[in-house]
């Protein structure tokens, strides 16, 4: 079975004008088929997130009018925007709606679902987007949109900023994506506006970007980032709002949208394996956003000289939202037009500087978690995420039986870390101390060595007693094609100490079994407290007692004293293997660790209590 969502990077896609003509001609002839004699352009399989569709559509005719001039169009665009202001403008209160803050403000307002009172908390995001499609067609009006439709149409976008602003709670729903797009349909909107009306939007909007999203900002593996569904970061909202903060940028010119999008754009690189897998999200574990998030991470990639765009998108939206019939939908429409218009193409190689919360070079990546523990290692093309023991997630040390273990990867003090790069070697040296049940503080080295093609690495502690053994994660996805294929098991893997594939006791409603049918987000939603969509998937998963993992025993003839693990992913079994791990010669040598491809000193602390790390080409 495959991964429903990560379907290959991004930047796969073609962006060239011609490709996105040919998205267009698709469009136009699909819009100009569907448009009803009343002007209604929505899919008809459409039920929810409908209230700006039929706009989004005109929006995209209007630039495809601008493009062609096809003669067709300005009717259509006619047709369908005075639908739109007729039948889809509401400005009686939702019954149900919890959000306002001004009953009966008589202020218009899109709706998620056009039945009254049926779904009513999804109306502030649907009037965001419908601010957005309106902004884009006032943008497009000139020589297609007549006088009268572009004044009721400016009325009425003024009134969407003001219901968002002033009559209802401001991003009800913690979304950022939502909220930087609100941002941004007003910086758009002000564009519009005579000049003491479209100081004060903007101005409005610029203290709202600053009071109400970047103070909030959350702290992830040292980055703020704007707080998405309650976390840090979503991988199907994230890169949604990296393409808000790219047009914001884009609009107004402000220095504040290009920093913090070159901040989130840095944790998106260093978070993504070089595949563009990625797992973990405070609403969505495994689904990834598409066309919505290729003007960001187009955008910043650039910027921050980086190929983020190997994310891998969601390709039945690599262009467009589709309905349930697989045909066209005007959602995000607005996406589309601004990726269009952002002509610059893709940066695709990856970024050289070393990055505190990754270690990557060719097909190698290792991503860490805020506590420097990693949370996918890819290799081999075949990614492994943290295995859980005794409800603890993650790799490292564990003290005690494989099945009620603890495992030693929590900090109990300050991370140490070390960067080294030389003749085709990268290395990361993670220092940290932990605590265990026994109260006994230890300090564990972590050491990952990659050439590009295999990961080495080596941890070691303090002698540890009775059983342990090493958590080296839980095999997932391989790379098949353009799509991720799930596995159970990982033969490119080979240990010095014993090395076993372990799963869980059938049966057990709290434990994971890679060779079952359930992807991680799903078991993680089946654990959470509330239904899928609007709970936490990541917080279900915490409560997984036990999975599917790669154990490894400790390696013999360590230096008294000390326990090494020492671990190789991405070769075959067959290729020698061979760690040989002493102390230098002298007390100034430091911790020697010698395979066959390298030679790493782990040096005494210095100073200023930094552990040293030196790399050599050549080992063992």
């Amino acid at each position: 079975m495959h991964l429903l969502h990560q379907r290959g990077p991004l930047h796969d896609l073609a962006d060239d004008p011609a490709a996105y003509d040919a998205v267009l001609t698709g469009v136009t002839e699909t819009a100009l088929a569907r448009l009803t004699p009343e002007g209604n352009l929505e899919n008809p399989s459409a039920g929810d997130d409908i209230g700006d569709t039929s706009l989004g559509i005109t929006s995209l005719l209007a630039l495809v009018w601008h493009r062609t001039k096809d003669p067709r169009l300005p009717e259509a665009v006619h047709r369908s925007l005075r639908f739109h202001l007729r039948e889809r403008v509401f400005t009686e209160d939702n019954p149900g709606y919890p959000n306002l803050t001004a009953r009966d403000s008589g202020l218009p307002y899109a709706r998620y679902v056009l039945e009254p009172g049926a779904h009513p908390i999804g109306d502030w995001p649907s009037t965001v987007w419908a601010l957005l499609q309106a902004v884009n067609v006032l943008d497009a009006s000139d020589g297609l949109v007549d006088d009268g439709q572009y004044r009721e149409l400016l009325s009425v976008a003024g009134g969407y900023w003001r219901w968002l602003t002033e009559a209802t709670v401001f991003n009800p729903q913690d979304a950022a994506n939502q909220a930087i797009g609100c941002v941004v349909g007003g910086l758009m909107l002000a564009r519009h506006l005579p000049s003491g009306e479209s100081e004060s939007v903007r101005a409005r909007a610029l203290r709202l970007y600053l009071d109400e999203i970047r103070d909030r900002r959350v702290r992830d593996r040292g980055a703020l980032l704007p707080p998405e569904h309650g976390g840090a970061y979503d991988n199907n909202y994230g890169p949604i709002s990296l393409s808000f903060l790219a047009q914001a940028h884009r609009v107004s010119g402000e220095d504040v949208f290009a920093q913090d999008g070159d901040t989130l754009a840095r944790y998106i690189d260093a978070r993504v394996c070089g595949s563009g897998f990625d797992i973990g999200g405070p609403r969505y574990s495994e689904q990834h956003s598409a066309f919505e998030s290729v003007l960001g991470l187009r955008y910043f990639g650039r910027r921050i000289g980086a190929d983020i765009g190997r994310y891998a998108g969601d390709s039945r939206w690599a262009r467009h939202a589709v309905g349930a019939d697989r045909g066209v939908d005007g959602h995000f429409a607005f996406m589309l037009v601004w990726q269009i218009q952002d002509t610059p193409g893709w940066h695709r190689s990856p970024s050289t500087a070393p990055a505190c919360h990754q270690l990557r070079s060719g097909t190698v990546t290792v991503s860490f978690d805020d506590r420097m523990t990693p949370s996918v290692i890819e290799a081999g093309g075949t990614a492994l995420i943290a295995a859980a023991v005794n409800r603890q997630h993650g790799f490292g040390p564990v003290l005690g039986p494989a099945a009620d273990g603890f495992l030693l990867c929590r900090p109990m003090g300050a991370v140490r870390v070390a960067d080294h790069r030389v003749g085709g070697l990268a290395a990361k040296l993670v220092t940290k101390p932990v605590v265990g049940r026994d109260h006994v503080l230890r300090h564990v080295r972590s050491l990952y060595v990659t050439d590009g093609t295999r990961l080495w690495m080596t941890v070691i502690v303090e002698r540890l007693p009775g059983e342990r053994y090493l958590l080296a994660g839980m095999p997932y996805v391989a790379a098949d094609g353009d799509r991720f294929r799930r596995v159970a098991d990982f033969p490119l893997v080979v240990a010095d100490g014993e090395l076993r594939l372990t799963h869980p006791a059938a049966g057990s409603p709290d434990s994971f079994d890679a060779r079952g049918e359930l992807t991680q987000q799903e078991a993680a939603f089946a654990l959470a407290a509330d239904p899928r969509g609007y709970g936490d998937p990541d917080a279900g998963w915490r409560h997984v007692r036990t999975t599917s993992a790669l154990e490894v025993g400790p390696s013999t003839g360590a230096p008294e004293g000390l326990d090494v693990f020492a671990v190789r992913y991405g070769a075959v079994a067959a290729e020698p293997f061979d760690v040989v791990c002493e102390w230098g010669e002298s007390d100034g040598e430091g911790f020697v660790v010698r395979a066959g491809g390298f030679t790493a000193v782990l040096g005494v602390v210095g100073a200023d209590g930094e552990p040293g790390l030196t790399v050599a080409v050549g080992g063992s």
